[in-house]
């Protein structure tokens, strides 16, 4: 569950794009932790309640701009397999993990079972793109919003 910013109401869903309390877009706002709800003191940087970082915006992170929802979305449905989408959104872990398996899957496609690894992530990376382009993932790793 995420809480506004601005005002520190709960978010009905995680889809929500601004609160309904205060009409505030998702993610603005530096008085209430987006993570737990409680107030933040003036000028923190961390949440003194749970310990999340007040602001989600990273300077590693492209100088803190937003990532396109539709190339993710794109790279995702045509280069899944490879976890290209992944490395895009800053989820390096899995997209290493989709990238071995779909090497591995290749290694092994002299015995049939390659074949079926290398589908099974691609179809993984397929659904990924599709849940992007639909907004069910609707933000990089460092839960920055994705832009349309």
């Amino acid at each position: 569950m995420y809480y506004c910013k601005n005002c520190g109401e709960a978010y009905m869903t995680d889809e929500a794009v601004m609160c309904v309390k205060c009409g505030v877009a998702k993610g603005r706002g530096l008085n209430y932790c987006h993570n737990c709800g409680k107030a933040l003191q003036p000028g923190s940087g961390v949440c003194l309640s749970c310990g999340v970082p007040s602001t989600t915006v990273s300077a590693s992170t492209a100088n803190g701009e937003a990532k396109s929802k539709i190339a993710a979305g794109l790279l995702g449905i045509f280069l899944g397999g490879f976890g290209i989408h992944n490395f895009y959104l800053g989820y390096t872990s899995k997209a290493i993990t989709q990238l071995v398996l779909t090497i591995v899957g290749i290694v092994l496609s002299c015995i049939v079972v390659g074949v079926f690894l290398v589908m099974g992530v691609s179809i993984w990376g397929l659904v990924e793109g599709i849940m992007i382009l639909t907004g069910k993932i609707n933000t990089d790793a460092n839960g920055i919003p994705l832009t349309e």
